[in-house]
């Protein structure tokens, strides 16, 4: 065995070695690793040197591509009532975030082969990113730009855990244009579906929403705040998905939701403006969705007496929606699995929660 190369690698260099047009699938299936930990190898393998190129493990694989967000959270937990104009005592904590790369790691841990398209700056940050995401996702895609620095978001949370401000430092996202898009095109066409949020320029946006419906991709937009709702693409026929909140909703169409009748009504305006399935979330008062067929349904939130932290409840939400969806499982079950996977994740003090699994998945699933 060669020293510098670990038995997962010894192993697949061999079957490469034998064949050499062998797939990512076919790899996952024989050895029984994910695919996420093929890819992995497969890149630490052309680091070393040992393959070449890559071409031939991509060619018939299909990944969900996530694209958007990829950025260094900074959180602050106020220890007492935070006041204005002087200095809080915090605890603090640092971890990797971005809605389209914490939806990438989730998918990740639960199985599928995913990618993700972002920018980032040639700094730590990245390099901390790119060390805690490469065993989830594939991120030979990611564009590097000299002259910005990474994304990231410094959150305050009051004692209660919940959000007392937020600051974005989003610029280098500006670099995700319609051009990286084309760079990528005969990739992009692979994708078995395109997830992507709004951090991306609303021509970007455009493109994508293009791209999709000329190649029948199923697309699924995941909003990030209100400010950016103005960069949904013009028309909404080739959504999907579209997984908003209410105060995002309330935003985008000049409205205020005071009761189910507003929400539920506004779920149906979506459905007007050509979203195929949307979902409008509410915080503590559940999920209001509407589909295809018209259908519109109410599912009450699930009780969680222990909230260690928010950050990454809407993200791990959207992920179980995914998930399930692309599993072709039953509407209830959809739904439901994005607010089991939403319930767990607030309950850990991780933005993406580390024991998430398809085993540790279905049986939170089994356990609701």
């Amino acid at each position: 065995m060669n020293n510098d190369i670990n038995g997962n690698e010894e192993l697949i260099l061999s079957m490469i070695r034998e064949n050499p047009f062998i797939s990512q699938q076919e790899l996952s299936e024989i050895v029984g690793l994910s695919m996420s930990s093929i890819a992995n190898i497969i890149s630490e393998l052309i680091k070393k040197e040992y393959v070449m190129g890559k071409a031939y493990v991509l060619n018939e694989t299909t990944p969900i591509i996530c694209i958007g967000g990829a950025n260094v959270d900074r959180k602050f937990y106020a220890k007492y009532e935070i006041t204005n104009e002087t200095s809080n005592p915090v605890k603090s904590s640092t971890s990797v975030g971005g809605v389209a790369r914490n939806i990438a790691e989730n998918l990740g841990r639960l199985g599928e082969e995913v990618v993700l398209i972002s920018a980032s700056g040639h700094d730590s940050e990245w390099e901390e990113i790119y060390a805690l995401s490469s065993p989830f996702m594939n991120l030979e895609h990611v564009a590097r730009f000299e002259n910005s620095s990474t994304g990231s978001y410094t959150a305050v949370l009051d004692k209660n855990g919940d959000l007392s401000i937020a600051l974005a430092d989003m610029d280098v996202y500006e670099n995700i244009t319609p051009e990286l898009m084309i760079k990528n095109s005969n990739f992009l066409r692979r994708a078995k579906c395109i997830v992507v949020d709004l951090n991306c320029p609303s021509e970007t946006i455009d493109y994508i929403s293009s791209f999709t419906s000329k190649y029948n991709i199923p697309l699924v937009i995941i909003p990030v705040s209100s400010p950016k709702m103005n960069r949904l693409p013009k028309t909404l026929s080739a959504v999907s998905w579209l997984i908003v909140n209410k105060d995002e909703t309330e935003t985008f169409m000049n409205i205020k939701i005071n009761d189910e009748k507003d929400w539920e009504n506004s779920v149906k305006k979506w459905l007007e403006l050509g979203v195929k399935n949307v979902i409008v979330t509410n915080g503590s008062k559940g999920v209001m969705s509407g589909l295809e067929n018209g259908e519109i349904r109410y599912f009450p939130a699930i009780e969680t007496p222990m909230v260690v932290d928010v950050t990454g409840a809407g993200d791990s939400f959207c992920s179980g929606v995914i998930y399930s969806w692309l599993q072709k499982k039953e509407f209830d079950y959809i739904i439901k699995a994005g607010m089991v996977n939403a319930h767990k994740t607030i309950m850990s003090k991780y933005t993406v929660r580390q024991e998430l699994s398809q085993k540790q998945f279905t049986l939170d699933m089994e356990a609701i």
